[in-house]
């Protein structure tokens, strides 16, 4: 057994992973990690991060979006649920409802589709052997 010092550091080590999915790349499947994703390529499926999310100018995402915060540089057509700070760059599209604590716009941004902000989201749960969790969740508005 694990010590709880042990337990802590194996915690923190899988938090401050990062994940890259470069430029050309296409994958077709759901994302989970409990570290920061970068994505600049295609993602077909849906993305769970306890960390944060950064989706590049050049990035196509079909498929929800969970994460604790996220920067969006390009293309989503999905529903996006950030539990803290969700930032749209000038660049970005989303296509989908978006439920996020705050929210930031650049100017040139576009967004088709509803919005809730300050909502409280309940902690999601990531799998840790990669087969697929219901999620219990509640979204309150403030």
């Amino acid at each position: 057994m694990l010590s709880s010092k042990e337990q802590k550091r194996a915690a923190d080590e899988i938090s401050n992973s990062s994940n890259v999915i470069g430029k050309g790349t296409i994958l077709e499947g759901n994302i989970e990690t409990f570290g920061n994703l970068r994505i600049e390529g295609k993602v077909i499926g849906n993305i769970r991060s306890k960390s944060k999310v950064a989706l590049g100018n050049s990035s196509q995402i079909e498929g929800n979006l969970f994460s604790q915060n996220a920067d969006i540089e390009g293309h989503v057509k999905g529903k996006l649920e950030i539990a803290e700070v969700l930032v749209l760059k000038a660049t970005a599209v989303i296509n989908g409802d978006i439920t996020t604590g705050k929210l930031v716009v650049e100017s040139g941004a576009v967004f088709n589709g509803t919005c809730k902000m300050g909502a409280t989201i309940k902690d999601f749960k990531l799998t840790e052997n990669g087969t697929r969790s219901l999620r219990q969740e509640e979204v309150k508005a403030l």
